[in-house]
């Protein structure tokens, strides 16, 4: 079914359009919402709470941009509401930080996507979402203090401090990698 058609049929409250945008969607969706989260489980809690709120707001679309990119958008500020909920996080305000070199050589490193992917789910949840928010979806600084309530400042602290983490633990893995290959494991 035409994208347009499903939409103007979602929009009605067809239950089964619904299902078909559903379905059409929820991969690429969860992915993105992988990105954002601890764990599977909470990307799928993320992943249903952004759907409902595309369901009620689908007539809020206008058909301005692609529908996708409104998806996207919606389940990435579920993911950072979800993060503002949480009453237990601690501030993160680091804002003199030590330049540092935080770039790999792409050579003396082998390891699969998804155990990056789970290096970064592995961050702090602040270091995450700015880390995500800024090398993978592109967002500014600017834009990241204003949906995170933090500085600009901060948000490049916090950046910062997510690439020496992940260096650190990149390094280690292939350093045990090359063990690993050097003592015939």
């Amino acid at each position: 079914m035409e994208l347009e058609k499903l939409l103007k049929k979602c929009k009605k409250g067809d239950r089964k359009a619904q299902q078909s945008l559903y379905n059409i969607y929820k991969d690429r969706l969860f992915a993105l919402s992988m990105k954002y989260c601890k764990n599977r489980d909470e990307a799928q809690d993320n992943l249903q709470d952004s759907f409902v709120t595309i369901f009620t707001k689908i007539n809020t679309y206008k058909n301005a941009g692609s529908f996708e990119g409104w998806m996207k958008r919606i389940v990435i500020n579920k993911a950072i509401d979800r993060y503002k909920r949480k009453p237990y996080l601690e501030s993160i305000d680091d804002h003199q930080v030590k330049e540092e070199d935080t770039t790999i050589d792409q050579d003396d490193t082998a390891i699969p996507l998804q155990t990056l992917l789970t290096l970064v789910q592995e961050l702090p949840d602040r270091y995450r979402l700015v880390f995500n928010l800024y090398q993978l979806d592109n967002y500014t600084h600017k834009e990241i203090a204003i949906a995170l309530n933090i500085s600009q400042g901060t948000s490049k602290s916090n950046l910062h401090r997510a690439k020496l983490i992940l260096k650190e633990r990149i390094i280690a893995l292939t350093a045990a990698q090359k063990n690993s290959i050097v003592n015939g494991n």
